[in-house]
């Protein structure tokens, strides 16, 4: 199974893009992941919120195939333990071609992303910047895969 993260607008912070490098390499060792990054969009003062939303949602659907389970990064997604992560990811793997998770632009998705969705997760019911959400993610990502092997990267 391939495995693919799109992301709206480039990670930023230093201490942010080496973090998210170093899990995105780990990751490749136990399968083929790639980070997708849409540029954010320019002159959005002009735009209203629910023009941005939709214009990201145009150049996110552009990257989805019609066979791709796609689960969007949303507040209103299903929490999971890491160990539950790794179960789902686990039944996933058996299950999806290619799996895309996507991280919005701040303002969320538009309606077609949302209706084009397999599923949504959500990392905590805290809210965190885009750019730490990245790094939460794939390390996330990383500890579930440990957890399938069984390494000890994951204490419980």
């Amino acid at each position: 199974m391939k495995t693919e993260l799109i992301m709206v607008g480039k990670t930023v912070d230093k201490l942010y893009t080496k973090g998210i490098s170093d899990y995105q390499e780990r990751i490749g060792h136990y399968m083929p992941f790639n980070i997708t990054v849409i540029p954010a969009l320019k002159n959005t003062k002009s735009l209203s919120e629910d023009q941005q939303k939709q214009a990201e949602g145009e150049l996110i659907l552009r990257l989805i195939q019609p066979s791709d389970t796609v689960v969007l990064l949303d507040e209103h997604g299903a929490e999971r333990t890491s160990m539950e992560m790794a179960a789902w990811l686990t039944r996933k793997q058996q299950t999806a071609r290619r799996l895309v998770f996507i991280i919005g632009g701040p303002y969320g998705f538009s309606a077609d992303v949302y209706s084009r969705a397999d599923e949504k997760i959500s990392l905590s019911r805290m809210t965190f910047s885009h750019q730490m959400v990245r790094l939460i993610f794939t390390e996330q990502l990383y500890r579930a895969c440990t957890i399938i092997r069984g390494e000890s990267y994951h204490h419980e």
